[in-house]
């Protein structure tokens, strides 16, 4: 039995329902690896969602991140698991990569999330002593810092570094001059003709 997708309860009624993310079924071959397999059997248009969840049209970067997937998005005690590589690739194709390299960013995303959130949850409640409640703070707060970083850098390569600032409210004292209007730095007009 499958549970209902919590987007499609939130969504207004007339808007149509997301497609749901690209999934794994994993057999594994022995302790540190598996197989990756399409869960429903459709191989071929598996494989074609795959390649567009990661931006790609290179089965060898498929196969290369889904391998990469394997050894870093884990949960603990675990190992190997299903769970945490879907959770990975719901993430990256939500980001939606154009190519590998925006999907090779998006899988380091989804694995430092993962990270920090293992580390998080072996807080325990701050058991276990001072140094350790530290030492577990710290290496949480440097995850989220490469995060942040992380998503800092995406935002850039996706949308270009240049930033747009829109001043909404402006004061002119007495005396003082304004200009309203578009403004170029001199040297950037463009001539009409």
């Amino acid at each position: 039995m499958s549970q209902p997708d919590d987007r499609a309860l939130l969504a207004p009624p007339n808007e149509a329902k997301p497609a749901a993310p690209v999934r794994v079924k994993l057999k594994r071959i022995n302790a540190h690896l598996a197989k990756a397999y399409p869960p429903n059997g459709e191989g071929r248009a598996w494989w074609a969602r795959l390649k567009a969840a990661l931006g790609t049209t290179s089965s060898d970067f498929v196969n290369a991140s889904l391998f990469q997937l394997q050894t870093a998005a884990q949960l603990p005690c675990s190992g190997i698991s299903a769970i945490a590589m879907n959770a990975a690739l719901a993430f990256i194709e939500g980001t939606k990569p154009r190519n590998e390299m925006e999907a090779a960013l998006a899988m380091q995303m989804a694995c430092t999330h993962a990270a920090n959130m293992i580390v998080l949850g072996r807080l325990q409640g701050g058991a276990g002593g001072e140094r350790r409640v530290v030492a577990i703070a710290n290496a949480s707060a440097r995850l989220s810092q490469a995060f942040a970083s992380q998503v800092e850098a995406y935002r850039r390569l996706k949308n270009g570094a240049s930033q747009f600032v829109r001043v909404e409210h402006v004061h002119v004292n007495e005396g003082g001059q304004a200009i309203i209007g578009n403004i170029s730095p001199p040297g950037c007009r463009k001539e009409k003709r």
